[in-house]
């Protein structure tokens, strides 16, 4: 997040600079990202690891799951109605929606002629 921050802190000035020189939006756009990207890569190395860092834990699959307040609005009223009622058992099982498996027959062995 920092580092996200420091580039944009980067490009809107440079932005602002290159659209009062009547670049044109476009070509202001691209040089100031151009320039912005070339000042955080070449300044900002322990930023731009840590945000590394960041993104590589997130996408590693050992983070934890980011949960929205509805979601966890609903595990606490879910968990709050199963500890008023003990004697409801709560399966966590989702019921199977594929179609059954059709056996096959067994096959026959060929016979051996004496």
């Amino acid at each position: 997040m920092k580092y996200s921050l420091i580039r944009l802190a980067l490009f809107v000035p440079l932005f602002v600079l290159f659209s009062f020189l009547q670049l044109g939006t476009l070509l202001a756009a691209l040089c100031a990202g151009l320039i912005a990207f070339a000042i955080s890569y070449l300044f900002f190395q322990k930023q731009r690891d840590a945000a590394t860092a960041t993104l590589h834990e997130r996408f590693s699959g050992r983070a934890k799951p980011i949960r929205s307040a509805g979601e966890v609005e609903d595990a606490n009223a879910e968990d709050s109605l199963v500890d008023a009622n003990p004697d409801i058992t709560v399966r966590s099982e989702v019921p199977r929606t594929e179609a059954p498996r059709k056996e096959t027959p067994p096959t026959e062995t060929p016979r051996k002629d004496p």
